[in-house]
C-alpha cells in the first residue's frame, strides 16, 4: 500500500495518520478458491485471473487478516459483461455455503440490471451499479448476492462510486484496511468506504459473481500501524499539550 495521510481533527487542531509503506508482495499460489470460478495465478504469483462467468466465487488467503492491509489493482479484461467484481473480508473456508457464515462483502457492479437470466435459473430483481459493502450472514444464494437482500445486508455505498460502475479494460488501484472495529476501502487513492462496528476475523479474499476475465495484479499486504481510527501523532499532540500545561503551572 502506498504511504497515505488522513486528516484527524480534535480540539481545534489537525494531526496526520500515516500508514506503513513497507508492503510485502504476496505469493497467491497458496490461496484457496471456492465456488465455480476458475482462478489462475500468473507471473510471479502476485497476480491472479478469474476467467469463468460463474455463480459467486471467492479466492482467499486462509488466515486471520485483521490488522492488515491488502493492496494491488483490479481490472476486467473484456467488454462483454457488466456484473460483480470485488472482495471479501473476514471470510472462512466453507462460508460461501454455510448457514453460520459471517463476513463482509465488497462488490462493484458495472451497470444496473433488473433481471438475472441463465439457462438453469432466471428471476427478477434489481442489481444496482456501483460500489458497496455488505454484511453476509448465512449461505450466499444467487438471488441474495444479486439483489443485496436476505442474507446480504448492504451497509454503505461508495462516496464517489456508489452508483458508478467500473470501466472495461481499466485498472483500478485498491487498498483495503481491515481492523476488528473499522474497515476502509480506497479506490485510486480515494477513500470510498469507511465503516465502524465489530467485525468477524478471517481471510482477505477476492470475489466475482457472473463476471469473467477479472485480473487482480501486484497484490501486496502489510500490517496496519497504527489502526486507521487511532492517531498516534494525535496522541502525541495531546501529550504535548498536557506537558505544556504542566510546564505553565510550574512556571506559575
Amino acid at each position: 500500500m502506498k504511504s497515505r495521510s488522513l486528516l484527524a481533527l480534535s480540539l481545534g487542531f489537525a494531526a496526520t495518520v500515516s500508514f506503513s509503506s513497507s508492503a510485502a508482495v504476496i505469493d497467491l499460489s497458496g490461496w484457496s478458491s471456492e465456488g465455480e470460478g476458475t482462478w489462475t495465478t500468473q507471473g510471479d504469483n502476485s497476480t491472479v485471473l478469474q476467467s469463468a462467468n460463474s455463480d459467486p466465487t471467492v479466492f482467499f488467503n486462509g488466515m486471520d487478516s485483521q490488522g492488515m492491509q491488502l493492496s494491488g489493482s483490479i481490472s476486467v479484461e473484456q467488454d462483454a459483461d457488466d456484473d460483480f467484481i470485488g472482495f471479501v473480508l473476514g471470510y472462512n473456508a466453507g462460508d460461501l455455503t454455510s448457514d453460520e457464515a459471517s463476513y463482509l462483502l465488497i462488490d462493484w457492479k458495472q451497470a444496473d440490471q433488473s433481471f438475472y437470466n441463465r439457462p438453469e435459473l432466471s428471476f427478477e430483481g434489481d442489481a444496482n451499479a456501483g460500489l458497496s459493502i455488505s454484511q453476509v450472514n448465512g449461505a450466499l444464494s444467487i438471488e441474495d448476492a444479486w439483489r443485496h437482500d436476505g442474507t446480504v445486508t448492504e451497509l454503505q455505498r461508495g462516496t464517489n462510486l456508489g452508483s458508478t460502475g467500473w470501466e472495461d479494460n481499466t485498472a483500478y488501484s485498491f487498498d483495503l484496511i481491515f481492523n476488528a472495529d473499522q474497515v476502509q476501502v480506497y479506490v485510486n487513492d480515494v477513500l470510498e468506504l469507511d465503516i465502524s462496528g465489530t467485525f468477524t476475523n478471517g481471510s482477505f479474499g477476492f470475489y466475482n459473481f457472473s463476471q469473467p476475465n477479472v485480473l487482480y495484479a501486484g497484490i501486496t499486504e502489510d500490517v496496519v500501524a497504527p489502526p486507521a481510527n487511532v492517531s498516534a501523532p494525535l496522541t502525541a499532540g495531546l501529550m504535548g499539550l498536557g506537558l505544556a500545561g504542566i510546564f505553565l503551572r510550574r512556571r506559575k
